[in-house]
């Protein structure tokens, strides 16, 4: 239609003309103010989201978990007296690097080792418009990375095994869409540096010292559901490693051997700064990507309903002896990235 009652929904210039006459100032020499909207990101051939901070954290982390398969496969072959065979079970396990090729590699390690599970049906329809909204903007296909769920009750999730992006329980059933946007984009930072080849390598020489973790974890766990078994059995390797310890003080003439026997007490602490680091470094790559507020309206919400049970961890576990840093630590973190970007 046409005339004064019937004019178009679509507004025109000071004049009412040509609607593509341009809008923005530039038409008619009046200054305007750039409008700014969420950061786009660059395109991944220019620029990585996280820069070579997450890089080197990543390579880093990598490298001090294959050096720690190492001590402890070099020391259980010690151990058990197997001294003619500890450098042919090291070759082996060098060799068996070439498992990474296999692309079943990223299931057998996601639901055996770090213990995840596939999305159900209704999760899955949660989580694809998210999912879609941050490979399209990352400039990805999404259907080169597999969703996985993570039995937690974090805001984020924790490491991956190859093309696997992982969210938590706690951030499908509770997160609007806009926010499991930011958790997504958190764990897809850290496979966006590299060949994906080379972080299965990386995730395949760290399984034996994986292991190892997840059973001081679970004794540890069975300590405080019963303590009558847990702590027995707690304190029986205890006074066993300090007597091994002792043996190899006492009959070793060098110190190097006491020295890898006194890795264990020492890797924890290691571990804990570059879980720091490495999570700090993805947080970054969160706001490059455009998804910084939302991740940091996200660790809000979290410490939110979770500030009774994170006041009484403080009071069981300090910070630097946790696997990952505290809420409060990462919410100050990100809140003078964004400042400062």
């Amino acid at each position: 239609m046409s005339g004064v009652e019937g004019g178009s929904d679509r507004p025109d210039g000071p004049t009412g003309g040509d609607p593509r006459r341009p809008t923005d100032g530039q038409g008619d020499g009046t200054p305007q103010l750039p409008i700014r909207g969420p950061r786009q990101p660059e395109p991944m051939g220019v620029q990585r989201p996280g820069g070579g901070g997450l890089l080197l954290s990543e390579i880093v982390n990598g490298a001090v978990w294959a050096l720690a398969s190492f001590f402890i496969i070099y020391w259980f072959c010690q151990l058990f007296g197997a001294d003619d065979a500890t450098w042919i079970l090291i070759a082996i396990w060098l060799v068996s690097g070439a498992i990474v090729f296999w692309r079943g590699m990223d299931f057998l390690l996601s639901r055996f080792l770090f213990g995840l599970r596939q999305p159900t049906m209704v999760e899955g329809q949660r989580l694809m418009p998210s999912w879609h909204t941050v490979a399209t903007r990352s400039g990805l296909d999404m259907n080169t990375y597999s969703l996985w769920i993570q039995n937690a009750d974090g805001a984020t999730a924790g490491v991956g095994a190859g093309n696997t992006v992982t969210v938590t329980g706690w951030a499908i059933f509770t997160l609007p869409p806009s926010h499991l946007e930011a958790v997504l984009a958190f764990d897809l930072a850290t496979h966006l540096h590299g060949r994906t080849w080379l972080s299965r390598l990386a995730l395949w020489y760290s399984v034996p010292a994986r292991l190892v973790a997840l059973g001081v974890r679970q004794l540890l766990k069975l300590s405080r559901t019963i303590p009558a078994i847990g702590c027995t059995i707690v304190g029986f390797l205890l006074m066993a490693y300090i007597g091994i310890l002792l043996f190899a003080l006492v009959f070793y003439d060098s110190l190097a051997v006491p020295l890898l026997y006194l890795s264990p007490v020492l890797l924890p602490f290691l571990f804990g700064g570059l879980a720091h680091w490495n999570q700090r470094m993805a947080d970054r790559a969160v706001v490059d990507m455009g998804h910084g507020r939302k991740l940091l309206e996200v660790l809000y919400g979290w410490q939110g309903q979770h500030q009774e049970a994170s006041r009484r961890m403080a009071m069981t576990q300090p910070d630097w002896l946790a696997g990952q840093p505290s809420v409060s630590e990462r919410i100050r973190a990100l809140e003078n990235y964004i400042q400062r970007s």
